[in-house]
């Protein structure tokens, strides 16, 4: 690692400018010669380290870290001194002065093995990020748990019961409680797949089969579906004439308009209508509406983030983020409005099939 400003070359055959580069960088960046002292410091490093991160001081005193114990970054981890085979130092918690958590790393570079570092480069950033992320798992380990105590309950009590008492029930008496089972086991099967995409959709990695297909098609299934299952009403409405070919997953856009029909059916009142149309020579609208209250404005930006639940009826809080996901990953994008009606409308554009003369 070279600390030298023109040391390299750009793309375009240019000298690299170092400074330009740490200061790109969402993490700060510190870096530091052979003899200790700061070369380069990046404005998010400055940002988080204040005047303490000058060029020209020692790296000891641009670094004013220090762990719960009060031991000093520098005199723990000793970057010039320490073991002569080391060529990183791992991501730790150090605390600032005032308090404030940062996640430190570091690369020592050498000529060779066992040979002088000849120079350190520091990337600091908040823990804050961590802290949300370790949260958000807690948050979804504890809902997880409560939503899949309720179907376990069920199919452990159905079975033992068949277990003890099996001569006691006639066939009928039996066929209900398989049922009952059955419909615990697949929604324990529904929220296992849940649980399965959300952490795709987190670490984007999520895997797409996309073809050109009809969402109309797909609409009217999910309809059916909704319906049977809720008793509600679920309708569909299309532009006439129109291609509305849609590039996309064929699960996953069902899973998408189901979850939303779903959430319209938990939280609206009345009708749910699905409502599809051309929205541009580029994509189409795919739109849920219900007749009831809507969802108010100061609300609606948190609708799509992870456990987001509303009302007395909320569910895993999963469904409305996954919907996001998948939509996003299909490069569309999902917003709420408000129906004609007065309920909500959560309206999805999606991109059309690209083999369309």
């Amino acid at each position: 690692m070279s600390t030298d400003p023109g040391a390299g070359n750009a793309s375009d055959g240019g000298p690299l400018d170092v400074q330009s580069v740490i200061d790109a960088l969402p993490d700060g960046i510190v870096l530091a010669g052979a003899d200790g002292s700061v070369t380069h410091v990046s404005v998010a490093a400055r940002r988080l380290l204040g005047p303490a991160a000058a060029v020209g001081v020692p790296l000891r005193e641009a670094l004013p870290l220090q762990d719960l114990d009060s031991c000093g970054w520098w005199e723990t981890l000793k970057p010039y001194d320490g073991l002569a085979t080391r060529t990183a130092l791992s991501e730790s918690a150090w605390l600032l002065p005032d308090g404030t958590e940062l996640l430190v790393t570091a690369r020592l570079d050498r000529d060779a093995p066992l040979a002088p570092v000849r120079g350190v480069a520091v990337s600091l950033r908040p823990a804050r990020a961590r802290a949300r992320l370790e949260q958000e798992r807690a948050n979804l380990v504890t809902t997880m748990a409560h939503e899949l105590r309720s179907p376990l309950t069920g199919v452990r009590g159905f079975t033992a019961t068949l277990l003890e008492r099996w001569d006691a029930f006639d066939d009928a008496q039996k066929r209900l409680i398989m049922e009952s089972v059955h419909h615990d086991t697949d929604r324990l099967s529904r929220l296992i797949g849940d649980l399965l995409e959300v952490a795709r959709i987190s670490a984007g990695r999520l895997p797409l089969a996309a073809s050109t297909i009809d969402p109309v098609v797909t609409a009217e299934a999910v309809a059916r579906s909704v319906a049977a299952g809720s008793g509600r009403a679920v309708e569909v409405r299309t532009e006439p004439g129109s291609d509305l070919r849609v590039h996309a997953d064929p699960d996953r856009l069902a899973q998408v308009l189901t979850n939303l029909a779903e959430n319209a059916v938990r939280h609206g009142q009345g009708q749910v209508r699905f409502l599809l149309s051309s929205y541009d020579d580029d994509a189409v609208l795919l739109a849920v509406e219900d007749d009831g209250d809507g969802i108010a404005a100061d609300l609606r930006r948190r609708v799509f983030t992870k456990h987001w639940r509303h009302g007395d009826r909320a569910g895993t809080g999963l469904g409305m983020f996954i919907a996001h996901g998948l939509v996003r990953a299909h490069g569309g994008d999902i917003d709420v409005t408000d129906a004609a009606s007065g309920g909500a409308r959560v309206e999805v554009v999606w991109p059309r099939a690209r083999d369309l003369s």
